[in-house]
C-alpha cells in the first residue's frame, strides 16, 4: 500500500501500525510454498504469483504491470533482493543495525523493535476473544506534535495478530472470532474484522488463519476481493530460490538519493 508523502504524521503513523499486522513471522514460519490467487468481485479468478517460505526466508513471485518480479528477504541477513528476471538486475536493501547486524523484528516483549522513531509502553495484560494479550501504547513525537495509537497484541503470536487497535487518527479495528473452519483440506480459524474510520463508518474484512502457517491464507476484502493462497505443500524449500542467480547486475541507487526496493 502506497501513499501519498502530503499525508500528516499522524496518517502515516496509522499506516506503520497497520503495517505491523501485516509483517509476517518469518522466523517462526513453517516451511511451505502456495499459489497467491485473487478473485474479483464477479467471481473471475487470476493467479498473480507464487511464494515460498522456509529457514526464516522468504521469496514472492509476482507479476507486476506487466513484469515478472521476485522479491527476496532473509531474515538471518537482515537484507532484501528485488530481482527483475527480463533484465536479469537486482536491486539490494539492508535492514541492519549501525553496527551491522539485522534489525531486530518486532516481538510482544517490544512491538517497536527495530522501528526507529517509534517508542512502545506497555499498559497491562487482557484477555480479548478468550485470548491473552498484552496492551501497548504505541507512540511518535515529531515538531512538537505527539502521535500515538494502541494495540491489543495476541500474547502467543505476536505484532502480526492485533485483537484490538485504536489510533490517534481516529480509526479503530477489533477482530472478532467466527470459529473453526477447514478451508482447502487446512484446519483454519474464521476472523472477522471490523474497522471503523474517523467519520464513523465501518466496514468488515473476514480473515481465514492457518495457526500451523501462522499467517492468513483466505481474505474476503470490502470490496468482495478475495485473496488466498492454493496449492498449499509443507516441505523444505531449495536453497538457490533464496539468492541472486549468477549473471544478475546489481542496480545502484541515483547520485543523491536512495533507491527503495519496489513493494508490488
Amino acid at each position: 500500500m502506497h501513499q501519498h508523502r502530503s499525508l500528516t504524521l499522524g496518517a502515516w503513523l496509522s499506516g506503520l501500525m497497520v503495517a505491523l499486522l501485516a509483517t509476517g513471522p518469518v522466523l517462526a514460519e513453517k516451511p511451505f510454498s502456495a499459489d497467491m490467487v485473487q478473485q474479483t468481485s464477479d467471481g473471475r479468478q487470476t493467479v498473480t504469483g507464487r511464494i515460498m517460505v522456509g529457514d526464516g526466508r522468504t521469496r514472492t513471485e509476482l507479476s507486476h504491470q506487466g513484469q515478472s518480479v521476485v522479491r527476496i528477504q532473509d531474515e538471518h541477513r537482515g537484507i532484501e533482493w528485488v530481482l527483475f528476471p527480463a533484465q536479469k538486475r537486482y536491486r539490494e536493501h539492508r535492514f541492519v543495525t549501525p553496527e551491522g547486524k539485522p534489525r531486530a523484528r518486532p516481538t510482544v516483549e517490544d512491538p517497536c523493535a527495530g522501528m526507529p522513531g517509534l517508542v512502545c509502553q506497555k499498559k497491562g495484560e487482557e484477555t480479548l476473544a478468550g485470548r491473552p494479550v498484552v496492551v501497548w501504547e504505541i507512540r511518535m513525537e515529531h515538531q512538537g506534535q505527539v502521535f500515538k495509537g494502541t494495540q491489543w497484541i495476541d500474547k502467543e503470536r505476536g505484532p502480526t495478530f492485533a485483537l484490538r487497535q485504536e489510533l490517534s487518527s481516529g480509526q479503530n479495528m477489533v477482530r472478532f472470532p467466527e470459529g473453526q473452519e477447514t478451508l482447502a483440506d487446512r484446519q483454519t480459524e474464521k476472523w472477522r474484522i471490523e474497522t471503523t474510520g474517523p467519520d464513523g463508518q465501518s466496514v468488515t474484512t473476514r480473515e481465514w488463519y492457518d495457526p500451523e502457517l501462522e499467517r492468513t491464507i483466505r481474505q474476503e476484502r470490502p470490496d468482495g476481493q478475495v485473496n488466498l493462497l492454493a496449492n498449499i505443500r509443507l516441505g523444505e524449500q531449495p536453497d538457490q530460490l533464496f539468492g541472486v542467480p549468477a549473471g544478475y547486475e546489481r542496480m545502484t541507487a541515483p547520485q543523491g538519493g536512495s533507491m527503495p526496493p519496489p513493494r508490488p
